[in-house]
């Protein structure tokens, strides 16, 4: 019973951080993919990503790619538990995703509550 309890509370908390996810998106405040994001990391200023959010299917060298980036600007780095599909279509792309960003405290906030 609690094995059962315990797994509908944490696909209630994915599902809210997926949708938390979609808000960001709708707010203009969500960086997609990989080289995306390294490059965001690289220009700075107003729209730098304050954290990102791996998919759990990414390969070892993008997973160190991000690592790497993270550790290097300081940046807070979570690996998921949902894959690149579940995190595309969260996101609202019909392509495979390996990471998102999201530049917004607040709903970094938002997002770090679900986790």
């Amino acid at each position: 019973m609690n094995s059962n309890m315990e797994n509908a509370a944490g696909q209630m908390a994915s599902s809210r951080l997926l949708c938390a996810l979609g808000l960001c998106v709708k707010a203009g405040k969500v960086i997609f993919g990989v080289p995306m994001i390294c490059d965001a990391l690289r220009r700075g200023g107003k729209n730098t990503p304050l954290l990102i959010l791996e998919a759990s299917d990414t390969s070892e060298n993008t997973h160190k790619k991000i690592t790497d980036k993270c550790k290097y600007y300081g940046v807070k780095h979570i690996r998921l538990c949902q894959n690149g599909e579940q995190l595309s279509a969260a996101v609202g792309k019909s392509s495979h995703i390996g990471a998102v960003a999201v530049t917004d405290k607040g709903l970094c906030q938002l997002i770090e509550k679900y986790i």
